[in-house]
């Protein structure tokens, strides 16, 4: 083994063991801010996991010798790095991913939970009687969420608070407006199916709103996929085919390879705020 490898791996692996001793209360609050907030899409997915510390400690220390590897090994320190940012954010990327279509699935179903609740209602069963009708038969994900509130109010939770943990638990705007209506229908005596009737119209409106919306730029984010891939298809194409030597150059110095990570962050950057320009808010 080389000996130069060897001792800067020895001085790389005392320097990260120095800076994380240092470090270690700074570490532990990071930690906990990363845990907190990974807990909460967890929750809204419904998902238990009750070693997420560990995982993500796990996870740290992988992306951290990963660097490690990139730099020393092969000498990419700059690439390495725009790479470990990268992976650094998968996990909650992927998380806040699932959870945003969790919720987009829950609003496509409100509308019809709120007409099979009205005409419950309207058949003369009690609020209660209708939620449970509803956490029987509607289909998932919104069935497991009127399973639980049906279930905390059966327990001794007031309805009120069961109404309001669970629209803080899925911060829909939909959910929220049908919560306050059944709030005020309770307080006031009012009849609650023609409130119902009216908001789940609105809601279907705004779906379909949405869906045109959504339909209109289904084109446009494909394009931004295939443009933020191109790049790297490109960068493959000039590496193994058309001027190989010359693409080396990118990785094996150091303008090369701060071109290289500048080319990456913009690319990034560029998708990103084509789905932020394409997503539609109504």
């Amino acid at each position: 083994m080389n000996p130069f490898l060897l001792l800067s791996s020895s001085l790389m692996g005392l320097a990260f063991g120095f800076l994380t001793w240092a470090g270690a209360d700074q570490l532990a609050r990071g930690l906990d801010l990363m845990e907190a907030d990974f807990r909460d899409k967890l929750r809204r997915l419904r998902i238990r996991m009750p070693r997420l510390r560990q995982f993500l400690v796990i996870w740290l220390a992988f992306v951290a010798v990963l660097f490690v590897v990139m730099w020393i090994v092969f000498d990419l320190f700059f690439v390495g790095i725009v790479i470990i940012g990268l992976l650094f954010c998968l996990p909650w990327y992927v998380l806040r991913r699932k959870a945003e279509r969790r919720r987009l699935q829950i609003e496509d179903q409100l509308a019809d939970a709120m007409v099979s609740l009205s005409s419950s209602i309207r058949a003369g069963l009690s609020l209660a009687q209708s939620l449970e009708i509803l956490a029987r038969q509607t289909p998932p994900p919104i069935c497991q969420e009127f399973q639980q509130l049906y279930g905390e109010y059966q327990l001794g939770k007031p309805m009120d608070r069961c109404l309001q943990e669970t629209k803080d638990r899925l911060r829909s705007e939909n959910f929220a407006l049908f919560a306050a209506a059944m709030q005020a229908s309770r307080e006031s005596g009012g009849r609650l199916n023609e409130t119902v009737d009216r908001i789940a119209h609105s809601v279907r409106e705004l779906q379909r709103l949405e869906r045109k919306i959504l339909s209109d730029t289904a084109q446009a984010r494909t394009s931004a996929l295939y443009m933020a891939l191109a790049p790297f298809f490109i960068l493959a194409l000039y590496y193994f085919v058309f001027d190989p030597e010359n693409t080396r150059k990118l990785f094996e110095t150091v303008p090369g390879q701060l071109m290289l990570c500048v080319a990456i962050i913009m690319d990034v950057v560029a998708y990103v705020w084509a789905r932020v320009i394409l997503n539609p808010e109504i």
